[in-house]
């Protein structure tokens, strides 16, 4: 996708002459997600694009209840200054939440971060050297590429299940490995236990920090849940957890992304290195959105809406597959995914190309998300990511219906 715009060089200003040129990596953003979020400002336009909860599934009394509570009763940690590392008793907790008798957590291992896209943020900061390598699971989390742009980095994918697969040789020299084993954004697809041990064991190995993204790992329709790779690695070396996972997590598809609370969970090493840069990032992370995620989890409140979350979830995947069967069975491939966000989708024609479709979507009222944003080249231009937790089953349906319309109107115009 192009840039949103040309950033190389600045316009001269009639007061003081040529202004000195934006940082060269401006250049390469893309406007996809700001696209798909502003799509949610139409209320013509069907958005398939972005990966967005649905607002329903919120406990939003019981929020607004919380935040009078907290405000009232904790001024000081809500509506001050609070620890870098953030609150010490969320941390607590968070450590208590993901400890196993492997894997033994304290507060040391714990990091708050202004939700998960901070996290991916400072990993790079603390990690990557301009041009380094980054092994990234194949094809990437839009939002980790963005993070990273600034520093330039190289990129040895990773694509688990493939024939010429060897995550020893792709974390071998790599200044980090970045995985979403979880419903992988955008693909959708659960990385196996049989793979997640040969990714931990490579880590081990290597010696290479290891990116665990799990922002979807509440989000199974089907199966029993998976481990996750920090217990596998807690594993090879029981008690205090000193090892190579960085594990991430989020309570924006939780709980709502409106809270921005995030974690780091890796070793004391990782989570000091980490504190120092969010200190030049946003110094806290919000104290009354920490309050609130602290309550919120002593009262059981994302284990309650769970069990609505995944029904309605569930039963909107069906219908998009359903609705895909329908309309784009002769224009695209795809599997049902277990469990997250996202269905992807592989043209059978050659031909299509969904950059150029995005636009011509849009003309047909719905927002797609097309597969260059997710190829750190930006090669793959025969994919799109399809969103389906947001929309309602009918919506979801009038959605295909549309994007079958748009795929055949730019297949008829491209020789």
């Amino acid at each position: 996708m192009p840039s949103q715009t040309d950033r190389a060089t600045s316009p001269a200003s009639p007061a003081t002459g040529r202004r000195p040129a934006f940082a060269r990596w401006l250049s390469r953003t893309n406007d996809v997600t700001s696209i798909f979020l502003a799509a949610g400002q139409d209320p013509d336009l069907i958005n398939l694009a972005g990966g967005l909860p649905e607002p329903s599934v919120w406990p939003v009394a019981e929020l607004a209840d919380l935040a009078a509570e907290v405000v009232r009763d904790h001024p000081g940690e809500t509506l001050g200054y609070g620890p870098i590392p953030g609150l010490p008793a969320l941390r607590d907790l968070i450590a208590a939440r993901f400890s196993t008798p492997e894997t033994q957590l304290s507060r040391d291992n714990v990091l708050i971060t202004t939700a998960g896209m901070q996290a991916l943020e400072l990993t790079g900061k603390v990690l990557l050297e301009p041009g380094g390598v980054i092994a990234a699971q194949s094809p990437a989390y839009l939002g980790a590429l963005d993070a990273w742009i600034p520093h330039e980095p190289r990129y040895r994918p990773m694509k688990p299940g493939s024939n010429d697969y060897d995550p020893f040789a792709a974390l071998d020299g790599a200044q980090f490995g970045y995985t979403v084993p979880n419903f992988s954004n955008p693909s959708g697809r659960l990385v196996t236990l049989a793979e997640r041990r040969e990714l931990v064991a490579a880590a081990h190995a290597t010696g290479t920090w290891l990116i665990e993204d799990d922002p979807y790992g509440v989000l199974y329709y089907d199966g029993t849940p998976l481990p996750r790779m920090l217990h596998l690695s807690g594993a090879e070396n029981p008690g205090p957890y000193d090892g190579p996972i960085i594990y991430m997590g989020s309570l924006s598809k939780e709980l709502t992304p409106g809270l921005r609370i995030g974690w780091v969970i890796a070793a004391p090493e990782m989570i000091a290195a980490m504190a120092a840069a969010k200190q030049g990032s946003d110094m806290c992370t919000a104290g009354l959105s920490q309050m609130l995620a602290l309550r919120a989890f002593q009262r059981r409140i994302p284990e309650r809406i769970l069990p609505k979350m995944l029904e309605t979830y569930r039963a909107r995947r069906d219908a998009l597959c359903d609705a895909m069967r329908d309309h784009l069975a002769d224009h695209l491939d795809w599997q049902v995914p277990a469990g997250g966000m996202f269905v992807w989708a592989t043209a059978r024609d050659a031909r299509l190309d969904t950059d150029a479709l995005l636009p011509r979507a849009l003309e047909h009222g719905v927002c797609i998300s097309p597969s260059s944003v997710f190829d750190p080249e930006g090669r793959d231009r025969r994919s799109l990511r399809i969103n389906f937790t947001l929309n309602a089953p009918d919506k979801l349906q009038e959605g295909a219906r549309r994007l079958a319309r748009a795929i055949r109107a730019l297949l008829e115009e491209t020789p």
